[in-house]
């Protein structure tokens, strides 16, 4: 499994919008041409697709 890594600002914006914590969840794809972001939470490893 691909490593997370931090989200910028904007897309901290986009994980609340989405109704998650921004400090639980890692960036590992931003898809940007499909306005997506896989996330990766940040401890129990569990994944989620967020729509920018």
């Amino acid at each position: 499994m691909k490593h997370g890594k931090r989200p910028t600002r904007a897309q901290k914006n986009v994980i609340k919008a989405n109704g998650l914590n921004p400090n639980n969840w890692l960036v590992s794809k931003n898809l940007q041409h499909e306005h997506r972001l896989i996330l990766v939470h940040r401890y129990m490893n569990y994944k989620k697709e967020c729509l920018a």
